[in-house]
This record gives C-alpha cells, sequence and structure tokens, in this order.
C-alpha cells in the first residue's frame, strides 16, 4: 500500500484506509484495493461520484445496490460479498468491502475453457447457496452472471453488484429490466411481469451450462436472433455432460417459469447432492417451502 488516503479528496472519509491501486473503473466510479490502518486487514472499497452517477442516469442502480448492500452487512453469508461499512459523503459514496484477489468467474472460465465437472459443482453449490440465502431474505439479484461473481484466495465463489437487484414484496410482481440479455429469462426479455426466484433460477442454469461447457447456451451477434433462441428454449447439449447434468440443466432452463425447478429443488437433485460441504447443506424446508409456495401462488394469478 502506498500509505495515501487522499485517493482525489477522501482523506477524511477514508481516514482509517491505506489506498492502493485501482482494481477496477466503472462509468460513475472505481474500486480501489485499501488496507485498515489498525489491522492491516486487506479492503476493496467501490467508491461511487454522486455527480457521475447523475450524468450517467444511474443513480437509482446505485441506490438499490447500496440498500441491498446495507441489508446485507447486518447478515454474513460466505458465498455473498461482506459489506463492512457504508460511508456517505456529499460528493461520494463509499462502499468498504471484502476483498477478493482472483478476479471475476468469468475470465477464470476463458482460461480454463471449461471446468471438469466435480470444479463446476463445488462452484455452483456455492452460488447456488448465495442465491438462496438472497431468496430467503426476500433478495431477487436480478443480474446473475460470472461477471458479477468474484473469487477469493482460494476460489471460493462470492456474489457481487446487487444494482439490478428487487426487494419481493407479498403479492406484488415485478417487471423491472432484469441482467444481461444472455442470461435473461424469456419473460424478462419478453417484458412479461415475474415473481423473482424464477429469473435467477434460468440465469443459474445459463451459469452451469458455462461453468460446465465453457460457453453460454444462447448467443447470437443479432440481438432479434438471440431473443428468439431465448424464447424458444433452443439450445444444444454436449455429450461430454454426465447424464445427471444433463438431467438438471434443462429443468432450469424451462421457458414456462411455472414448470420450471425451484432453487429448493436445484439444491434437492442428485447432482448437487454429491459432495456437497457439509457447511451447505440445505436449510429446513420450511423456510424454502413458503418461498415456493409464495411463488407458485403470484405465478399462478399471472
Amino acid at each position: 500500500m502506498d500509505g495515501n488516503t487522499s485517493g482525489g479528496g477522501h482523506s477524511e472519509a477514508l481516514k482509517n484506509y491505506n489506498l492502493g491501486r485501482t482494481l477496477g473503473i466503472a462509468s460513475f466510479g472505481k474500486v480501489k484495493l485499501a488496507e485498515h490502518k489498525l489491522t492491516g486487514h486487506k479492503v476493496a472499497i467501490q467508491i461511487l461520484n454522486r455527480r457521475q452517477m447523475e450524468i450517467m442516469q444511474m443513480e437509482e442502480k446505485a441506490n438499490r445496490e447500496i440498500k441491498i448492500l446495507r441489508l446485507f452487512s447486518d447478515f454474513i453469508h460466505p458465498h455473498i460479498i461482506r459489506v463492512y461499512e457504508v460511508i456517505d459523503t456529499p460528493k461520494d459514496i463509499f462502499v468498504v468491502m471484502e476483498y477478493c484477489n482472483n478476479g471475476e468467474l468469468l475470465d477464470y472460465i476463458i482460461e480454463k475453457g471449461r471446468l471438469q465437472e466435480d470444479e463446476a459443482r463445488r462452484m455452483f453449490q456455492q452460488i447456488i447457496s448465495g442465491v438462496e440465502y438472497c431468496h430467503r431474505n426476500m433478495v431477487v439479484h436480478c443480474d446473475l452472471k460470472p461477471e458479477n461473481m468474484l473469487l477469493d484466495s482460494t476460489y471460493n465463489v462470492k456474489l457481487v453488484d446487487f444494482g439490478l437487484s428487487n426487494v419481493m414484496h407479498d403479492g406484488h410482481f415485478l417487471n423491472t429490466s432484469c441482467g444481461s440479455t444472455n442470461y435473461a429469462a424469456p419473460e424478462v426479455i419478453s417484458g412479461e411481469v415475474y415473481v423473482g426466484p424464477e429469473v435467477d433460477v434460468w440465469s443459474c442454469g445459463v451459469i452451469l451450462y458455462a461453468l460446465l461447457c465453457g460457453s453460454v447456451p444462447f448467443d447470437d451477434e443479432y440481438t432479434p436472433s438471440l431473443f428468439k433462441k431465448i424464447k424458444g428454449g433452443n439450445y444444444i447439449l454436449p455429450s461430454h455432460l454426465s447424464d445427471l447434468a444433463k438431467d438438471l440443466i434443462p429443468r432450469m432452463l424451462l421457458v414456462d417459469p411455472m414448470k420450471r425447478i425451484t432453487i429448493r429443488e436445484i439444491q434437492d437433485h442428485q447432482w448437487f447432492q454429491n459432495h456437497l460441504p457439509r457447511y451447505l447443506a440445505v436449510p429446513p424446508a420450511d423456510t424454502t417451502e413458503q418461498v415456493k409456495t409464495f411463488i407458485r401462488y403470484l405465478l399462478s394469478k399471472l
């Protein structure tokens, strides 16, 4: 660390940290590596410039993410990025969070080409555990993709980027634009209303396919053609996949959200259960069944 806390006039807000190199740059801010002066603990600090957010008309997205991050700062889950504090100033918002030094899951997939099934399963188990925790706390991520998943020092997955997330409320449907096209569910790109968890399940199906195949199931440079493939559920399952993987993926990528497998059913699937770590054991059925029943009820009203 260079010992600098100024970071462009941030010295008072970040007086407890030594700022280091820039980890990433977004349209309305950057992420810096930092070190806590007292403990020496390394963190990542997301710096959101209020003026830039206003220019880019991204205030709503940023405020939504901060709301969700504040919610999760009260909880700890091993596969959701840990938020230590959110610092508000008139010019900037600073989100101090867990530092993951092995980058994005996307880059890891690109480097590997495709993952061996056991490694893909380990990462997918972690992803589903994090998503289930979000749903149990009535949060739908809405932008699940490998770019929004970081890898820590031991290559464990951490969910990040809750800027498109929504909080579920009893009796309410969602209709906000949601996530990246390649990972978006048919009902989302069609502009239909949806409950929430079912769109995350679809995205997880695309992610599982990417982990095992090194590519996404739906892809086309021409957007209307891509939309047509997604809406039709048209993709090919490679022959190298195991029979259990070939059984699970199509259940997640069902075009009809009423028939699509739920998170709990994914967790109960034989492919998922294989070599499942004890700490990721499925929580008691009552909480997940409540969410499942709630989803089924709302979907029946569409």
